[in-house]
């Protein structure tokens, strides 16, 4: 590994504060609400880690900035923040930005254990530098693909927008049910409104529609004019991306917002440390906390067992990939290679397929669990 020189900030032992960059997206066009759970579960894990000393006698302390879904604001965002000295970098939740930001990450030098993001090509080549604890996306959709197929689906349309990661997704499902009788139907959404969505539904005869477009819209219109159309009554509408996890989904679509299966990555039942985080966060963010608030604080966790066992050299921080061995809240977290993946990865969180409960929207059904 070519390690760049030390920042003198990392070898300071006068209590100073090791700082860690933070890229989460806090404005539009990102999904706001996701970057305020990623951040509420790191700043929540930085304050425990605080509470029980910090690393080595010093202060974690996060330096924040906002990656709004813009991949050359993320890259330019892990340039300043290299030049500051950070130990390492945590966070993001869109997958293409955090590929922007791991390819800078491994170009300077700089440890990123990314928390959400699920692209499996995070970087272009193998790198020691990068690790993730999402899930990557192969592995998810699969799940989510078992689950169609175990539910009766064959005819799979999906709603997609442009992107590499719609399109991974709409790939990982199409290689992975066609061997096993399904087939997927792609609707171009640069090309349909809404309306237009139903007529190709009841023309390809599909039993599911999958939203592989962004959220707030067209995902909501998407989905009010599938609803409102007696035609599509028995349709399966799903969004494996994960979009109605979060409570502007039920504030957005209403009743409309139920029965709509997506992944999150959350056990069945939490540790007492995930009970405790759970609690945690539900304060400070005066709601349910998503699974992405857990991936935040997992990954602060992570990063300060490291920080604590090999100080803030960057090079030793990315060398401890394969030997950490760390509770989590959604259990054991510990990273390896895997087939395909071009970065460390935690193999595997839990996951699972879940909707909220039409008779209660705020409650979440587990419906397939992987």
């Amino acid at each position: 590994m070519n390690t760049p020189p030390l920042p003198p900030e990392a070898e300071r032992t006068d209590g100073s504060p090791v700082q860690i960059g933070a890229l989460v997206p806090l404005t539009r066009p990102g999904w706001v609400e996701a970057g305020r759970h990623v951040l509420a579960g790191l700043e929540l894990a930085v304050r425990d880690v605080n509470d029980a000393g910090g690393i080595v006698g010093r202060p974690l302390e996060l330096v924040v900035r906002d990656t709004a879904a813009d991949p050359q604001r993320a890259a330019a965002a892990v340039d300043e923040l290299a030049r500051l000295g950070v130990a390492a970098l945590v966070g993001e939740y869109h997958s293409v930005v955090a590929r922007a930001a791991a390819a800078r990450a491994d170009a300077l030098g700089l440890p990123f254990l990314c928390s959400s993001a699920v692209l499996d090509a995070l970087t272009e080549q193998p790198t020691e530098w990068v690790a993730r604890l999402a899930p990557a996306q192969s592995h998810g959709w699969q799940i989510y693909a078992d689950f169609l197929l175990s539910a009766g689906h064959r005819r799979i349309a999906v709603a997609a927008q442009p992107s590499v990661y719609w399109a991974s997704g709409a790939s990982i499902l199409r290689d992975y049910l066609a061997p096993r009788g399904g087939s997927v139907i792609e609707l171009d959404m640069r090309a349909l409104t809404p309306a237009a969505v139903c007529d190709e539904l009841v023309d390809n005869r599909a039993t599911a529609l999958l939203l592989l477009v962004g959220h707030p819209e067209p995902a909501v219109s998407i989905v009010k004019s599938v609803r409102g159309d007696r035609r599509l009554a028995e349709i399966l509408i799903g969004a494996p991306a994960g979009q109605p996890e979060f409570a502007e989904w039920v504030t957005l679509l209403g009743d409309d917002s139920a029965a709509i299966p997506f992944l999150r990555y959350l056990p069945e039942r939490f540790s007492p440390l995930g009970a405790r985080v759970e609690t945690a966060l539900r304060e400070r963010l005066a709601e349910a906390p998503s699974f992405v608030a857990f991936e935040g604080y997992d990954t602060v966790t992570v990063l300060a067992d490291v920080l604590r066992s090999h100080g803030a050299d960057r090079a030793r921080t990315a060398e401890s990939w394969p030997r950490v061995a760390v509770e989590g809240t959604r259990g054991k977290i510990q990273f390896s290679r895997t087939p395909g993946i071009s970065v460390w990865q935690w193999a595997w969180p839990p996951v699972q397929v879940v909707d909220r409960d039409p008779a209660e929207p705020d409650r979440f059904r587990i419906l397939h669990t992987g």
